[in-house]
């Protein structure tokens, strides 16, 4: 368990390139509405050759970590204890140092995933389709392993990509389909399209999407709304955005961080969003 919430204690959002990161804003908000006065968090900028480094010299007052790239993988083997979800897809988003002095990783994106489509009453699809291969899509399958009772088309750029998430989809235990990106505006028409590609990469699909479609989970948040999530709202779909991961990951590091639950979504999300509309 974390150490009692009234300590002082430490924690932030390590990664490179990590200016961007929303993590402090969110975190921050959390601790103030819990009232954890002598809580900070923090940012900094550590790639994979300085991160060993960066985790040995943390003391005794840091109760966690959030990682983002490159960051989720490299952190495995300094880890004495890895959730079988982040096993799962070999990557960890969170850790958090024990009392005990323990470092345990865990993965908050996939259940922020299903956490974020469940608040949008969607708790199961009989088919899903993916756009892009990239270290977001694993999760994305990991949760769609979790509430799609069906296929999953997945639509990627290159065979080495194709080959990655076959390989995932078999970890998974999950029907996994590949498909050509040229064919991504078929995935539009699936019950739930979830874009993890970057920033531009669906622009283009825009135009193509149907006159009534189901639920849209990109996962950008800024720019935003992304052309392909803007068209979306216009024909009535409804649309999870990246700022909903990030929010629903958020409150989990928080709750396993502090040890106190429920995190305070609400206050975290207007947090988030007054941090964009600044931008």
């Amino acid at each position: 368990m974390p150490a009692p919430a009234t300590d002082i204690r430490r924690a932030a959002v390590l990664g490179s390139p990590v200016a961007h990161s929303l993590s402090p804003v969110l975190h921050r908000a959390a601790y103030a509405e819990l009232g954890l006065t002598g809580w900070s968090y923090d940012r900094f900028e550590v790639d994979e050759a300085a991160l060993p480094g960066f985790v040995d010299k943390l003391g005794p007052e840091w109760a966690g970590l959030s990682l983002t790239m490159p960051l989720k993988r490299a952190v495995i083997p300094l880890l004495d204890e890895v959730s079988e979800t982040a096993a799962s897809v070999e990557a960890v988003n969170t850790v958090v140092f024990t009392q005990e002095g323990r470092r345990v990783g865990d993965n908050t994106d996939i259940p922020g995933i299903v956490a974020a489509l469940r608040e949008r009453g969607i708790e199961q699809v009989e088919s899903a389709a993916i756009l892009g291969a990239g270290a977001t899509a694993s999760s994305a399958l990991a949760a769609l392993a979790r509430i799609c009772t069906g296929e999953i088309v997945v639509h990627v750029r290159s065979e080495a990509r194709a080959a990655e998430m076959r390989e995932w989809g078999k970890r998974l235990d999950v029907d996994v389909r590949i498909a050509d990106w040229a064919d991504a505006e078929q995935a539009l028409t699936a019950p739930l399209v979830i874009a993890t590609t970057p920033a531009g990469a669906t622009d283009a699909l825009a135009s193509a999407v149907p006159e009534r479609p189901a639920t849209l989970f990109d996962v950008l948040y800024d720019p935003w709304p992304t052309a392909l999530a803007a068209r979306w709202s216009a024909h009535g779909g409804a649309v999870v955005s990246g700022l909903d991961l990030l929010v629903h990951q958020a409150v989990l590091q928080v709750e396993q961080m502090t040890g106190l639950a429920p995190a305070p979504l609400e206050a975290m999300r207007k947090a988030g969003e007054r941090a964009l509309a600044d931008r």
